[in-house]
């Protein structure tokens, strides 16, 4: 596998910087992240004669805080206006994030940011719940639910183009209204949706057990997502694992987003590579607040693991229980191809970490995960 690694290198730097999606900002926002990009990150000053080891680390690291903030600040924005906008249309909203910026595992210095705009009309709601069975539910709407989702859709667009004259107003996408450009510095999705009350959420009342209804434009139906089970599955299992479950994501996000540059296309969304590193060794991940290429081991043996067992990596499910993280060959195969990259990776990270670079010349699988665990890269 030819791997150009000053290619990658130059990859995660200006995506981490956002210099990949200069196109999309404002001048004087450009301007900003440009300097910004002059700025040596922190990872870039460790193994710096060791290429492979420095990308590995790099493509852990989380995104610089201030450019997670200013995305979150441009999804306030982007709310405001519509909130405002929304209310005088008599339409009552509430607002959410979801994704990888609200889980803080985006790999990008210029991210989209989910902005779920829900519809407070109305609620959908599980029939068998405890609340519906008892009543909770009392007064139903006489108009096409549907049809005001839609409306919701349509409406939101209107206001965008009026509120941001001077933004890009993507209104093409199945589920999402794209904003960019103009005075915003962050890209923003809209997302229309309306809430959906599960039966655990009549039981708890709690919001992670809350549902999501999501339109889909084009067909139109609605798509039922469980959103804040998810980012809370997540963060709950990345806790005791010192930050190592996120680390792991990220490292596998860069390294899809570089092979698919370099022309293998790896069929896994962001959420499918999250749920499944949910699933890997989290003690093992936990040794990555020391050492942190053991997360690299640890993630090349899971994936090699589900790569030997394929019958058993169709039975993994994702973390808010809805389906299947496999569930289709083309998903299966992505597996495969991300497997083959992480190889690559840890023995290329291996081989500069040893110091007996005699035993290089046919190295087992146990030697390179040696290396990983046992390595100690200074910063």
């Amino acid at each position: 596998m030819a791997i150009d690694i000053d290619k990658r290198l130059k990859s995660l730097h200006e995506r981490r910087m956002g210099t990949d999606r200069i196109a999309d900002l404002t001048l004087d926002s450009a301007t900003q992240v440009i300097t910004k990009s002059l700025t040596q990150e922190s990872y870039a000053k460790r193994a710096t004669a060791q290429k492979h080891t420095k990308y590995a680390l790099g493509a852990m690291q989380a995104v610089d805080s201030d450019y997670t903030r200013i995305s979150l600040e441009e999804a306030d924005r982007v709310k405001d206006q519509l909130k405002r906008g929304l209310d005088r249309k008599s339409i009552s909203t509430e607002f959410r994030l979801q994704g990888s910026v609200a889980l803080n595992i985006h790999i990008r210095g210029v991210s989209d940011v989910d902005l779920l705009v829900l519809d407070g009309r109305y609620i959908h709601y599980e029939h068998n719940g405890q609340k519906a069975m008892s009543g909770g539910y009392t007064s139903p709407v006489t108009y096409n639910t549907l049809q005001a989702l839609i409306q919701l859709r349509s409406e939101s667009e209107s206001i965008l183009d009026t509120a941001f004259p001077a933004a890009k107003v993507e209104k093409g996408g199945a589920k999402a209204i794209k904003i960019s450009g103009g005075s915003l510095r962050r890209p923003v999705d809209v997302v229309p949706s309306n809430w959906f009350d599960t039966a655990a959420y009549q039981r708890s009342f709690a919001e992670v057990d809350r549902g999501v209804h999501i339109l889909n434009k084009h067909v139109p139906e609605r798509v039922l997502n469980m959103p804040f089970k998810h980012i809370q599955q997540i963060n709950d299992r990345d806790k005791p694992s010192i930050g190592g479950l996120k680390k792991a994501i990220r490292l596998c996000k860069n390294v899809k987003a570089d092979a698919e540059s370099d022309g293998t296309n790896i069929e896994l969304s962001s959420y499918d590579i999250a749920s499944a590193l949910w699933h890997a060794d989290m003690a093992a991940l936990t040794v990555g607040v020391a050492n942190e290429l053991a997360i690299l081991a640890e993630v090349t043996r899971f994936l090699d693991d589900l790569v030997r067992r394929p019958n058993y990596a169709r039975t993994l499910r994702v973390p808010d229980d809805s389906r299947y993280v496999f569930d289709s060959e083309t998903k299966i195969e992505g597996l495969q191809l991300l497997s083959l990259e992480m190889d690559d990776l840890s023995g290329r990270v291996a081989r500069e970490q040893s110091k007996a670079p005699w035993l290089w010349h046919t190295p087992s699988t146990g030697l390179v995960f040696e290396e990983l665990r046992k390595a100690y890269v200074p910063g």
